[in-house]
């Protein structure tokens, strides 16, 4: 598929100045002037930040409120019930509020909606069941800002809600205790984009101040924060940077045993941000996935050596019952997709039987990445289909969405990823309207861009130089593995690997040889020969293979030179 190549052009001055100032290499200057960050401030922020760079908690709105009740309830030993979602940053915002509330000597349980019968949010039946269980006080995590009618339900069963939540929230807020959400429309706090364990976070450390606790008491649990907001693929830039990067030190040392235990069994040698991502993230998010949330947060919570040990390979189980289903459902979405010609359309919209619907948002996300075309699957469950969709950069899904609604039962989300269900005798007639929106939108005329740091040379790098970009981590949402581009490199050797599935190469510029590796690039071993000229986007890294360090560019997209 062919992608624009977009070279940022750095402004030499800043970068010379930056050089200069902080004493670092060329590239990393590059970077960093790249990413907007060449104030001081900003710079020793960003590569060295302290837990004094937090922002004081009492600027997100209806934080006192919020904080006045907690400790009243704790005070008066009512009952206090934590409402969370099923996914790791629900999971680890329940474990981080539970714990820090027991500690406190409250009375405090919770609650997980079950994502196969309850679905995402407040639920009325839920608001029952936490009624007749006499709670007095609902705190809800990483979910409740449009929860109107549910916060309404619950006061009026005699329940009172401060409502915690990362999501964006309507035009009307629930009639709460307190509303905390970084997204109101009135906030002022500096940083928008914490995820739902980041404001319980700052919910703790406000807590604490307030009640003149040691920072020690809501730092501790800097480790669980991070995976949570890790997980939740939240911009890894301001304080969720600050979280992450103090976090990923305690995760090496962490007092969790429930953690530690699912680092083991996960098998990374090095902690960063791909360990929890790739390793930790998607074995908590499978219980949630396979309808057994609880299981995630009894690991977390536990102190129980011979349970964790149990829990932790439950959690391995769901995630490889969880693999099996998806490249189930993902084989026979891509039959479908080559034996009904849908990659010659502007969308791709498939409705199996059988697909289960806690893997199907995992599958519409490969299927969109295989094509690049924006994509909806669908579980058919008796008249009703219900699944996932994701889109490509430049085309609002939400938006075309809404221009379908009279084809659809109900939707939700956001420009990049939805919700929705549809009635199986409007599924043709939903397929030809969303498929119509898209050409309007002239979707096939949408180029996957990548986005270049620096254009350089062979000569340009050293082992020195590649290790100095370590500074940037952790990587993630915002904070990307800077990218480069080589041009005009020979091919010194090519061949593919894994049965054709991957691509090695060796390339030369002038005097000097480097590794490259292409994964799910092996189709590329036929298009070039020994000798071709041609130009690379890849990711500079060290590959140590029997105790030997070499430079290797990790390939992204290769053209021929020009």
């Amino acid at each position: 598929m062919n992608k624009k190549w977009q070279i940022f052009q750095a402004n030499k001055e800043e970068v010379e100045k930056l050089q200069k100032n902080f004493n670092i290499n060329k590239l990393l200057a590059t970077i960093l002037v790249n990413r907007g960050i060449t104030e001081k401030n900003q710079i020793e922020k960003f590569l060295n930040p302290k837990r004094s760079d937090f922002y004081n908690p009492y600027g997100m709105p209806d934080m006192e409120k919020a904080v006045d009740r907690i400790i009243k309830a704790i005070e008066n030993k009512e009952k206090i019930i934590i409402y969370g979602d099923y996914d790791v940053d629900g999971i680890t915002s329940i474990t981080v509020l539970k714990s820090f509330l027991l500690e406190r000597g409250a009375n405090v349980t919770e609650y997980i909606p079950n994502r196969l019968e309850e679905g995402y949010g407040l639920n009325k039946k839920a608001i029952e069941y936490i009624a007749r269980q006499k709670n007095q006080l609902m705190i809800t995590v990483d979910c409740g800002i449009s929860g109107i009618d549910e916060v309404a339900y619950a006061t009026k069963l005699g329940i009172e809600t401060i409502v915690t939540d990362h999501h964006e929230p309507g035009s009307e807020l629930p009639k709460a205790i307190a509303v905390v959400d970084a997204k109101r429309k009135d906030n002022t706090y500096p940083c928008r984009n914490l995820a739902g364990v980041g404001v319980v976070f700052k919910l703790i450390q406000a807590i604490s101040m307030k009640i003149g606790l040691e920072e020690k008491e809501f730092l501790k649990y800097l480790d669980i924060v991070c995976v949570g907001t890790i997980s939740d693929i939240v911009p890894l830039t301001d304080e969720n940077r600050i979280i992450v990067k103090l976090g990923l030190k305690l995760i090496e040392q962490t007092r969790n045993l429930g953690l530690r235990s699912i680092l083991q069994i996960a098998g990374y040698s090095k902690i960063d941000s791909s360990t929890i991502s790739f390793g930790v993230a998607p074995r908590i998010n499978a219980c949630g996935r396979m309808g057994h949330q609880e299981e995630a947060l009894k690991l977390f919570l536990s102190k129980d050596i011979k349970e964790i040990n149990e829990l932790t390979q439950k959690l391995n189980d769901y995630n490889k019952l969880r693999q099996d289903t998806e490249k189930s459902i993902y084989t026979d979405a891509v039959e479908q997709i080559e034996k009904n010609g849908l990659a010659n359309k502007n969308t791709i919209v498939l409705m199996g039987k059988g697909w289960h619907h806690g893997v199907i948002g995992i599958v519409s996300s490969k299927i969109t990445e295989l094509y690049f075309k924006p994509s909806i699957l669908l579980c058919e469950e008796d008249d009703i289909g219900k699944g996932s969709g994701r889109s490509i950069p430049g085309f609002d899904l939400y938006e075309a969405l809404t221009e379908c609604k009279d084809f659809i039962d109900r939707f939700g989300g956001h420009s990049m990823a939805v919700g929705i269900n549809i009635k199986k005798d409007k599924f043709e007639e939903f397929k030809e309207k969303f498929e119509q929106i898209a050409k309007e939108k002239h979707v096939d005329e949408i180029i996957p861009i990548l986005n270049i740091d620096a254009q350089i040379s062979l000569d340009d790098i050293s082992k020195e130089m590649v290790e100095s970009l370590k500074e940037l981590e952790p990587y993630g949402e915002a904070n990307k593995m800077p990218l480069f581009a080589f041009k005009n490199l020979k091919i010194d050797s090519i061949r593919a690997l894994s049965g054709g599935k991957h691509l090695r190469l060796t390339v030369k510029d002038n005097k000097n040889m480097v590794n490259a590796i292409g994964f799910n690039l092996g189709e590329l071993a036929n298009d070039y020969k020994i000798g071709d000229r041609i130009d690379l986007v890849g990711n500079l890294e060290i590959n140590s293979f029997n105790g030997v360090d070499n430079i290797q560019i990790n390939v992204k997209d290769v053209m021929k030179s020009l």
